[in-house]
């Protein structure tokens, strides 16, 4: 582009030189043209020569500046084509750049967009193996807590194997517990009935022993622990001999314990199941002061 700046600068400058020779042409011609009105006649002649070889000169020198400009005009315009020519190949040039520039950068984008998606998917990869080790894992704590669970029942069977060996029989163990219960040795016997509920937890005797330790938290105002252990006895052991028993005191431990409702429930039970048993005559019994208080205090 500069060039081309360059060249019309030229073709300007040339432009006004040849323009200000003309002026100058026609400036000396009328000079010429004065002189002759101005000359005397005698010496027109001579003059007019002159004057006429100078202008002849003058002309021939005007027409080898018009070839010469001629000339140089044509060499710019040739210039002007060639230069013109070299900018079109380059425009060409730089337009198949920009061409494959931008398909170069798409390209790149593609093959960005086909990395982002393998990064991708490696993630989910690794997502989906981190899910498969941590269930892996939990599978391993649980196998190793299944382990641990049935060693330490081992462990505790193996206890109470030990235990069962070194305990004394059955029999002998109830028999002594009974012992010191009816010798009013509650905290003894209670700790041998415990005992032999440890040990022989399935025997027959064993209803027995929940309800003379329920008997025991009876006696000592825990009617709490008393509820509960006639609760085993019931429920473990319905038919057992100690079941009407344990029912009634149920019933009574429960009024002590303010539940009332639940304990006049309880009697009515006792009645319903046991009708002639001595159990169900002293649940009438209780069901009948708790009906007439007065009555029964008029007659105290």
């Amino acid at each position: 582009m500069w060039f081309f700046e360059l060249t019309r600068i030229q073709l300007c400058r040339q432009m006004e030189l040849t323009m200000k020779i003309r002026q100058y042409s026609v400036l000396l011609v009328l000079l010429i043209v004065l002189s002759l009105g101005v000359l005397p006649v005698g010496g027109a002649s001579k003059e007019m020569i002159q004057l006429q070889t100078q202008v002849q000169a003058l002309q021939d020198q005007m027409t080898q500046m018009q070839q010469s400009f001629n000339e140089r005009m044509g060499v710019m315009k040739n210039l002007m084509d060639q230069n013109t020519d070299s900018m079109n190949k380059v425009t060409a040039a730089i337009t198949s750049l920009q061409g494959s520039l931008e398909k170069l950068q798409s390209d790149g984008s593609g093959r960005t967009d086909q990395v982002s998606g393998q990064i991708q998917s490696l993630n989910d990869s690794v997502d989906e193996l981190k899910a498969r080790l941590a269930k892996i894992s939990k599978q391993l704590d649980d196998i190793q807590a299944g382990q641990q669970n049935q060693a330490a029942a081992q462990a505790a069977q193996q206890a109470q194997q030990q235990a069962l060996a070194q305990a004394p029989p059955p029999d002998v163990l109830y028999q002594n517990a009974l012992r010191d219960y009816n010798a009013g040795k509650n905290d003894l016997a209670a700790q041998e009935f415990s005992d032999y509920l440890k040990f022989y937890p399935s025997t027959d005797l064993a209803g027995n022993a929940y309800f003379y330790l329920a008997e025991i938290n009876y006696k000592q105002g825990n009617f709490q622990g008393a509820v509960k252990n006639y609760d085993q006895v019931l429920q473990n052991f319905p038919t057992g001999n100690k079941a009407p028993s344990a029912d009634l005191k149920k019933g009574l431990s429960l009024i002590e314990l303010g539940q009332k409702e639940d304990g006049i429930a309880e009697l009515k039970h006792v009645v319903q199941r046991y009708p002639h048993s001595n159990e169900a005559l002293q649940a009438r019994e209780k069901l009948r002061k708790i009906a007439f208080p007065a009555k029964d205090g008029a007659r105290q």
